[in-house]
């Protein structure tokens, strides 16, 4: 036997082939993410409390019975949305940002990427923003999996403000706060002007928005004015 042979066999003695009980695990992992991509893009057209089992089951052709077994109930199944919702939007959105240098140019990166989601969710809808209209007042489950997403995203926007105070870029009394709350108004603002009236120029009024904002809390040294004519 060469060696080789013996390490190749070895290699196969210590990975075994996947056991049947393994495969059906992993099968039955990959049936309930294509439902909750259904669902998901369901919920961005009709709302997650127009989910049903039984619209599920007839979108991805499955039986009523064999949607509910990977869930057990509608509340489960509108939760698993929430959270994959909150995937999508941290991969798009967050992520990306964090390449960006602490301080200005992150927040900046932060607001970029939300713009461009934004953009997408214009046309499809943002379940952050259908959800807390339907479960706004409707203690539960899924009002916290809501908020619980909204505000851990907001947490983040505000630690990119901090460092951008504790860097400098922003004025040292700037009110990190008030800075998050403008913000977030910007893009609900931009959300009920766009989707709902079908305003031109949403887009751009919010970007200038952000810009004022920088403006208002920021260095003048931080500003790109005051930078170019340094250069």
């Amino acid at each position: 036997m060469t060696v080789s042979s013996f390490t190749a066999k070895v290699a196969s003695r210590a990975l075994p082939s996947k056991t049947k009980g393994e495969r059906a695990l992993q099968k039955g992992q990959q049936t309930k993410q294509l439902i909750v991509n259904a669902a998901l893009g369901l919920a961005e057209q009709i709302g997650l409390e127009g989910l049903s089992i039984g619209a599920l089951a007839e979108v991805t052709r499955m039986s009523k019975s064999g949607v509910f077994a990977h869930f057990g109930s509608r509340e489960e199944l509108q939760i698993s949305v929430v959270r994959e919702y909150y995937q999508l939007f941290s991969d798009e959105v967050f992520f990306p940002a964090m390449n960006a240098p602490r301080g200005l140019p992150r927040l900046r990166a932060l607001f970029a990427n939300w713009m461009k989601r934004v953009a997408v969710e214009i046309q499809s809808g943002c379940i952050f923003i259908s959800g807390a209209v339907e479960f706004d007042d409707r203690p539960g489950p899924v009002r916290d999996a809501l908020a619980s997403s909204v505000q851990t995203w907001l947490n983040a926007v505000h630690r990119a403000v901090l460092q951008a105070r504790d860097e400098g870029h922003l004025l040292p009394g700037a009110d990190a706060y008030q800075m998050v709350f403008e913000i977030h108004g910007l893009i609900l603002a931009l959300h009920y002007e766009a989707r709902f009236l079908k305003n031109p120029g949403a887009i751009e009024r919010a970007n200038t928005g952000f810009e004022n904002i920088l403006r208002c809390y920021g260095r003048p040294s931080s500003q790109p004015s005051a930078i170019g004519s340094k250069a």
